[in-house]
């Protein structure tokens, strides 16, 4: 047994015998610690709760939640722990925290330093790498003159009281921008043993931004994301395909989101006494009122990171769910009050994502989930995920459509590619992103009868670049979303049309089961393909995923002229046909003549161009490669239909012509 299975041993028993106390001698609620609600018994945890009346605010004293089940170990490897205070001051904009961190070295060197992200000081100045390439944009959010924020570090020693503050050094290893301090380096005083661990003491300070790139306030609304001083990830020899253990460390960027080791997080939350508040994981005591406060405090295990929202105009409303997989999870819903009416189209939603989810990939493993609704104008914070608690739009309107489910079908899907399997978002965001978007579209399809349009998909795809490369390489935010979102999606589809919607359930499950609670690459998943479907795929994946390949096929050129024959044939027809990206195959081609006679023929696509010669005793038509638009790689299909009977000239002329209006067009509508 390790020294954290003791640890673990230790808590739990301790945990059964204040239990105990508490029930015999009357104590109640002061003994029931993290502790003993870390390790409740799993049917404590499974008991039925009938949905609240919906209403301004919640019960002002609510009863903690039970954990998922009493565990022997946890579910993750467990290399950080987080215990921290944090209290919201009364001007809506300041945070101030301690916390105790202790970080487990998981490798097999000593390990002489730490790394930490700051991810508030983003928007410290106009300087930052964060601001410079996004020019203080992110989607449609702009960055506000009161969009300033930073963490500073006040304190940070050893558990003895001595000060490390002088040890610590901004770095910037991704630009050298020496005006960026998203990232901090630590020199330890002794190296830390593998398998060791060492605790550290600090205490700092947070200026929220107004609400920009998903964090901040917005009157009095609140939401806390990437909020705390936070350790970066050490990875091991075989780790994502390390030769070396090191540290995996990059400053905030532009398009970048976020990588994290899994943990303990026990977090205590003040705000104003009229706030609710929101967070990750479950309340582990009765919120306490105490001179004009209100205290939560909140627990979280295997999980890598933790978020909080707060509000003192929240409409709260919880529901207990259960199904395949889900043996027991309490939805909370935390709505603007423009939304209050629309709670059954929140919970419908979300027990639709977790309950297709579950049944299609695994088990959700936590007794909570919680959706925050960000109030009109603070929509920089929503359409965000974090482990169990997810953001939708901001209630800008009464009546929104279909993209309110859609939202929170996304982001309930991040629980499972980013939450559980918990790829590397600086490195390879295709695998939480597109993989999260090619699931909500299952769901969407399953729960509310909408496909999405892939043939318009495909043409939003005007600047295709690698799915495996650093977010922050992409040339700005347009390219990034159309790749990392759509592209990846769209390459999903393609391999689920090239081996069958029953495969591609396999796949998608065997790659969840194996990667769950680790940080798979993308390389790991085309592992994955292969053992699933027994076939190389080397070839494919080299193009569409670590290059830019799309997988365009256009009707190139077509030739008529009249031929006098005996066997009736009077019309002689050459067509060329031209692939002009990665090879996709095999792709349709339809030949149409002007009696209304078909000929279909199939094309392998696997090389450069093809050129047909069709006899016909009536004169073609028209060609169209691709009809049933089966490639869903093919993003130019003006390209894929040419009339017979234009001269080539003007044939020509109008095909470019019209590729460059829907062009412009299109670039209207993309991110």
């Amino acid at each position: 047994m390790t020294p954290r299975n003791i640890k673990r041993l230790i808590f739990s028993l301790l945990g059964a015998v204040l239990l105990i106390v508490s029930v015999k001698y009357g104590f109640g609620n002061a003994w029931q610690s993290q502790y003993t609600y870390a390790f409740a018994p799993a049917a404590k945890a499974m008991q039925p709760v009938s949905p609240a009346p919906i209403s301004a605010k919640p019960p002002v004293v609510q009863q903690p939640d039970a954990t998922v089940s009493a565990k022997n170990k946890p579910m993750s490897k467990w290399v950080v722990d987080y215990h921290i205070n944090v209290a919201l001051r009364d001007d809506g904009q300041h945070l101030d925290g301690t916390q105790d961190v202790t970080w487990t070295n998981p490798g097999e060197k000593p390990v002489s330093e730490l790394y930490f992200h700051l991810y508030p000081n983003a928007f410290l100045s106009p300087k930052t790498t964060f601001m410079t390439e996004s020019g203080g944009k992110l989607r449609q959010d702009k960055a506000t003159a009161n969009s300033r924020s930073h963490l500073k570090l006040l304190t940070l020693q050893t558990l003895e009281g001595e000060s490390l503050l002088p040890r610590l050094q901004y770095t910037q290893p991704d630009d050298g921008n020496k005006s960026d301090f998203t990232l901090a380096r630590l020199r330890l005083l002794e190296p830390v043993a593998p398998g060791k661990s060492v605790t550290l003491r600090m205490s700092f300070e947070v200026k929220l931004p107004e609400v920009f790139a998903r964090m901040g306030y917005s009157g009095n609304f609140i939401m806390a994301g990437q909020w705390f001083p936070k350790l970066a990830v050490y990875e091991t020899v075989g780790m994502r395909g390390r030769a070396s253990e090191g540290w995996n460390v990059h400053q905030y960027h532009g398009n970048s989101e976020f990588y994290s080791d899994f943990g303990i997080y026990s977090v205590a939350i003040t705000v104003p006494e009229s706030y609710t508040v929101a967070a990750t994981g479950f309340q582990t005591k009765p919120t306490v009122i105490s001179d004009g406060t209100k205290l939560f405090q909140f627990y979280a295990e295997d999980v890598h990171d933790f978020a909080w929202s707060a509000s003192p105009d929240f409409v709260y409303e919880e529901t207990a769910f259960s199904d395949d997989g889900i043996p027991g999870v309490r939805i909370k819903l935390y709505l603007d009050p423009t939304h209050a009416g629309l709670k059954d189209r929140y919970m419908h939603a979300a027990k639709s994502a977790l309950s297709n989810y579950a049944k299609w990939y695994g088990p959700y493993p936590y007794n909570t989930l919680s959706i925050v609704v960000p109030p009109k104008g603070a929509n920089g914070a929503g359409g965000m995920e974090y482990p169990t608690l997810v953001t939708s739009f901001a209630a800008e309107s009464e009546s929104p459509g279909y993209d309110l489910e859609r939202t929170v079908v996304h982001e309930i899907g991040h629980q499972f590619f980013y939450g559980m399997v918990a790829s590397n978002e600086f490195e390879e965001a295709w695998l939480d992103e597109g993989f999260t978007s090619f699931a909500e579209d299952k769901v969407m399809a399953a729960a509310y009868g909408i496909n999405s349009n892939l043939r318009m998909e495909a043409s939003y795809m005007t600047h295709p670049a690698p799915l495996k490369q650093p977010s922050w390489v992409y040339a700005n935010h347009r390219q990034y979303a159309e790749n990392v979102y759509m592209r990846a999606k769209l390459v999903l589809v393609d391999i689920e049309n090239k081996v069958g919607e029953h495969m591609m359930s396999r796949i998608m499950r065997t790659y969840f089961q194996k990667y769950k609670f680790k940080h798979p690459t993308t390389a790991d998943f085309q592992r994955v393909v292969e053992h699933v479907t027994k076939a190389k795929w080397t070839e494919y994946f080299n193009q569409f995923v670590y290059s830019n390949e799309m997988a365009d096929f256009s009707v190139e050129a077509i030739q008529v002229k009249a031929i006098n024959r005996d066997d009736g044939n009077n019309y002689e027809s050459n067509i060329l046909i031209k692939k002009n990206g990665g090879t996709n195959g095999p792709i349709p081609i339809l030949f149409t003549f002007a009696d209304g006679t078909s000929i279909s023929k199939v094309w392998l696509g696997d090389e450069a161009h093809i050129q047909y010669t069709e006899l016909s005793d009536s004169p073609l038509k028209w060609v169209s490669v691709d009809p049933e638009h089966t490639n869903v790689l093919d993003n130019k299909l003006i390209n894929n239909y040419m009339l017979a009977e234009l001269p080539n000239e003007s044939r020509t002329r109008w095909s470019l012509a019209v590729t460059k209006l829907i062009e412009g067009l299109l670039s209207s509508l993309s991110w």
